[in-house]
């Protein structure tokens, strides 16, 4: 059909209009490709937009829906990985937007008041960004149905007023943004007459959930979990029969279930766990469409209704930390594909229910410190899913069904604290991720299976109080990862395996009360992390290895044996206690309460001195022309150091109670003690009398090797009041993360400052040198999480803040129990305030490869210098590289080298270190994520150490999944909480 009118004179007017709207559409389309084009060229290496060029139309950009007329209605590009600051203003532009969703990235910077530009705007998602300020005025965007700001780091209040005009909202999630301003609950969402959605977990909520929630009556998922809530659960909660899901966890909730709460039929999660809730179960016993009840921590009583048993959909559940009576309903988690049970710390009797993992799915069997009874049921041998067999701490008896030894999946097998006898089957050997064995205070019987050695991942054996016989197997020392190694009280025979030696992670062994016989093997003496070593109460004897002497022992018991020959000078203190005793033929010049050796008791070795006397008279009958040359030639440099030590004066200053003097020191600062060097001076190990082990570093003030000219004089005359004033700021700093400076020793060329010793070096050393370990996902977790919180207390808990100015991995150092300690302050800077609150120092610092980028064009380091070097940190933890590797290519460190694969998520797990387990190497991906925020180019981009910590805490396994690591209650939380809060790192 022709669309323009017969009569010749009237088409051209019609062609006139036709070609004017073609040219408006071309000019606008134009217009909006370039408004992509700039959004894309503020973005830092975006590779899934490699679509998005000149010659392809903007509607083939991977990403962007268009209308018929070819505007772009519609932009999707979650999740993929774009970093660099938001440009809402020029997103606003388009005209047509409806759909914006940039959730799951890596923007940052404020969100721009002209996000009101955005009128047509129907979805906008921004969640699990790193998006700060304050949340600009909404009242605009009239046409949103749903709202997602979650999981940013906005501040101040929020604007709830503009929520009124936002009547259209379906969902709403406005959560884990913990550092927006507290408030009450918005009485202004209580309009939304419309909402489904309603997601304000930690958004820093107070006082009481109003009873005129009820009004939202088309809710399906409600969520005020982590905030400050009191009171008890409203009543009116009933009203809403739609409802899905229900998380109130975290709170301070008080009083009882609401009477009626069974009404809500449909609802298929609800956790309420830690908050103060009590009285019974009963309200909950009509909910048979229950996938995840989680109730734990609590103040709960009663006994579990029978009705549980028949709730078919139930995957997770944990009612931990209450006190429930009564047993379990036998055909509990027996319908659908259960996942795990945790009902740990409660009083609950009778037998263990036998098909929890009927379908195959279990993995978290957690019953401990309860009353149950009966044994393990058989039917648990075949499940192959489990991780976590944990019923310590009942009255559990009989023999353990074979298969459960050798399940392949379970990391933790915990029997501690029952009745339980017979063996430990060979069929262990097929348990290839057993991790932790406790069984002890039980009745086992029979040999330590030397199959046992084929359980490579197996840290501790804690297998004490039991009625093991035969000998300890020497295959135990193919046990590499072995930390702990505890079977005291038991009836092994035989030596001690020399095969220990090779068990080098080995910090603790306990094989005290058994009937063990011959000598203490030498090589315990080459297992350098060894802390503890309880032989007592056997039948050992012959001499102490003076080996034992390298160890670094905080606990030596070999009392009551059959020992004998003299007690090796450097064991001889009284640190040790009575572990000598009850050894006859032991003597010693120095422990009181054993006989003081004699010339006899020295007789049997005497042969062997006078030869090695006759050996020493002839060498030195050599050595005397050489060494008269020696003594004459160094004599001069003896007595010039003699003197200079006379005259120099020391000037000790204490920060913290001294049980040692300053003589102590000096006279430990000596070449055999040496075990460091840095830029600023030595280190020293000292071990006191006492046995306390301090370090000591010794900074030179004006270089060792410059004279006590006038000008060196003066120029310590000008430094060393700044420095005194540095270290006694310092010297006022408590926290566990940093490392305790007890007191400085100075002298006028020198001074040393005495810290505590942290016998597992730094962190550097365990991630890249020969002391190098195999570090688990768990250790490595903590160790950034501790050393974050010794930042931010640098950061944010000082009166002025203290800038470190040269974090790094070898600046971290590690306890026994690998606890880290924030160290090296030879570079801190205290930041002055000033008003124009310019907290940045102009001094060359840092250590390459750590350096902000920054540094490079202003010479200034701030605050966030440090966040961006302990970003490099979390970096070396995660891929296990250091920050300078040849294979990033010339000129280009760790942060170029992760950056540049933000192609996909696979990518960026494929640079997990292959020591981290498969199973946790999605927590590591959450940290490397974090920093990467922390090493953005601007430093305006990168968070607070105080945001860093917060960010960590809510990446730690306890807080993602039901299965977490290293968890010695077995605390689970609930699985449906990843759903909820992946998105936010």
């Amino acid at each position: 059909m022709n669309p323009f009118p017969a009569t010749f004179s009237d088409r051209p007017i019609y062609l006139l209009i036709f070609f004017f709207l073609v040219f408006i559409s071309t000019v606008r389309s134009a217009t909006e490709l370039q408004i992509l084009l700039d959004f894309k060229s503020q973005l830092s290496n975006p590779p899934s937009l490699s679509s998005w060029r000149t010659d392809t139309p903007l509607c083939n950009f991977s990403g962007i829906s268009c209308n018929s007329a070819g505007s772009v209605t519609e932009i999707q590009l979650s999740n993929q990985n774009l970093a660099g600051p938001l440009p809402i203003d020029s997103l606003c532009n388009l005209p047509s937007l409806q759909t914006l969703s940039l959730g799951s990235n890596l923007l940052s910077g404020p969100l721009k008041p002209e996000i009101n530009n955005c009128s047509r705007l129907q979805f906008l998602d921004l969640a699990s960004n790193n998006l700060f300020g304050s949340v600009p005025d909404l009242s605009s965007l009239g046409l949103l149905q749903d709202l997602n700001l979650s999981c940013n780091v906005f501040s101040g209040s929020f604007p709830w007023n503009s929520l009124l005009n936002l009547t259209n909202l379906v969902a709403l999630s406005l959560g884990d943004n913990p550092t927006l301003e507290k408030s009450g609950f918005p009485e202004e969402i209580l309009q939304l007459k419309k909402l489904s959605w309603l997601y304000l977990t930690n958004s820093s909520l107070e006082g009481e959930i109003p009873r005129s929630i009820g009004n939202l009556t088309a809710l399906v998922n409600l969520e005020l979990s982590h905030n400050y809530f009191i009171g008890q659960i409203p009543s009116e909660i009933l009203k809403l029969s739609e409802l899905r899901q229900l998380e109130l966890w975290g709170n301070q909730l008080s009083g009882r279930i609401p009477v009626g709460f069974g009404n809500l039929t449909e609802l298929q999660f609800f956790d309420a766990s830690k908050n103060y809730l009590e009285g019974d179960l009963e309200e909950i016993r009509s909910l048979s469409k229950i996938v995840s009840l989680q109730l734990f921590e609590n103040g709960l009583s009663g006994e579990i209704p029978p009705e549980f048993g028949e709730f078919k959909e139930l995957v997770n559940f944990s009612l931990y930390g209450n006190n429930l009576t009564g047993s379990l309903p036998e055909k509990i988690g027996s319908w659908s594909e259960f996942d795990f049970i945790d009902v740990s710390d409660n009083y609950l009797t009778g037998p263990i229910p036998p098909d929890m993992c009927k379908q195959g799915k279990m993995t978290a069997l957690l019953l401990l410190g309860n009353n149950f009874s009966g044994g393990i049921p058989p039917s648990y041998a075949e499940c192959k899913s489990l991780n976590r067999l944990r019923v310590n701490q009942n009255s559990l008896s009989g023999r353990v069904p074979d298969g459960i030894w050798g399940l392949p999946n379970v990391e933790i097998i915990d029997l501690t604290g029952n009745g339980f006898e017979g063996p430990v089957t060979s069929d262990i050997s097929g348990a290839g991720k057993l991790a932790e064995l406790y069984i002890s205070n039980n009745r086992f019987s029979g040999e330590f299976p030397k199959e046992i050695s084929r359980v490579p991942n197996l840290n501790l054996i804690v297998a004490g109080f039991n009625e093991f016989s035969g000998e300890i197997p020497w295959t135990i020392g193919e046990l590499n990862s072995l930390a702990r190694l505890l079977l005291q009280e038991n009836k092994l025979s035989g030596g001690i395996p020399d095969s220990l030696a090779s068990c080098a992670a080995l910090h603790e062994i306990n094989l005290a009360g058994n009937s063990l016989t011959g000598q203490i093997p030498e090589s315990l003496g080459f297992l350098q992390t060894l802390n503890s070593l309880n032989l007592s109460s056997n039948q050992l004897s012959g001499e102490i290895p003076v080996s034992l002497s390298a160890l670094k022992l905080s606990l030596l018991d070999l009392s009551d044996n059959q020992l004998s020959g003299s007690v090796p000078d450097s064991l001889s203190f009284g640190a040790y206690g009575d572990g000598f005793n009850g050894n006859p033929e032991l003597c010693s010049s120095r422990i009181h309460y054993l006989r003081r050796c004699s010339s006899a008791s020295q007789s049997h070795s005497g042969h062997l001195k006078t030869l090695i006397s006759c050996f020493l008279a002839g060498s030195a009958l050599l050595l005397v022309p050489f060494g008269c040359y020696i003594f004459i030639k160094r004599r001069r440099c003896d007595q010039s150091e003699q003197d200079r030590r006379v005259k120099d004066s020391w000037d000790l200053k204490s920060f913290r109670a001294l049980n040692f003097t300053e003589q102590e020191i000096l006279n430990s600062i000596k070449l055999e003690n040496l075990i460091g060097k840095g830029g600023s001076g030595n280190v020293y190990k000292v071990i006191l009398g006492n046995g306390k082990q301090l370090a000591v570093k010794h900074v030179w003030n004006s270089g060792p090797g410059e004279g006590k000219s006038t000008s060196a004089m003066l120029r310590r005359s000008r430094k060393m009041p700044e420095f005194d004033a540095e270290v006694a700021t310092l010297s006022s700093i408590r926290h566990v993360n940093v490392v305790q400076l007890y007191c400085s020793i100075t002298s006028e060329d020198s001074s040393l400052l005495v810290y505590e010793y942290l016998p597992n070096g730094s962190l550097w050393d365990r991630l890249h040198t020969c002391r190098k370990m195999d570090l688990d996902w768990g250790t490595r977790y903590e160790i950034a999480l501790g050393a974050a919180k010794g930042l931010e207390y640098l950061h944010h808990g000082c009166e002025r803040p203290v800038i470190h100015r040269d974090v790094k991995s070898s600046n971290i150092l590690l306890d026994e129990f690998f606890k880290p300690r924030i160290a090296d302050f030879g570079l801190a800077k205290i930041v002055q305030a000033n008003p124009a609150g310019k907290d940045s120092t102009h001094v060359i610092a840092g250590t390459y490869g750590y350096i902000a980028p920054e540094y490079a064009y202003t010479y200034k380091v701030t605050e966030k210098s440090d966040v961006y070097s302990f970003g490099v940190v979390l970096m070396e933890l995660v891929t296990g590289k250091r920050p300078i590797e040849p294979e990033f290519g010339e000129n280009k460190d760790i942060v170029f080298w992760v950056s540049s694969q933000l192609i996909s998520k696979e990518s960026m797990l494929n640079l997990v270190d292959s020591h981290i387990s498969s199973e946790v190497k999605e927590y590591a991906y959450k940290v490397l994520r974090i920093a990467l925020l922390c090493t953005a180019k601007l430093p305006a981009l990168r968070p607070s150490m105080r945001a860093v910590v917060q960010m960590l805490e809510d990446a730690g396994p306890n807080n993602l999944i039901a299965i977490t690591i290293k968890d010695e209650k077995g605390n689970g939380g609930f699985e449906h909480r990843m759903e909820t809060h992946k998105q936010c790192l």
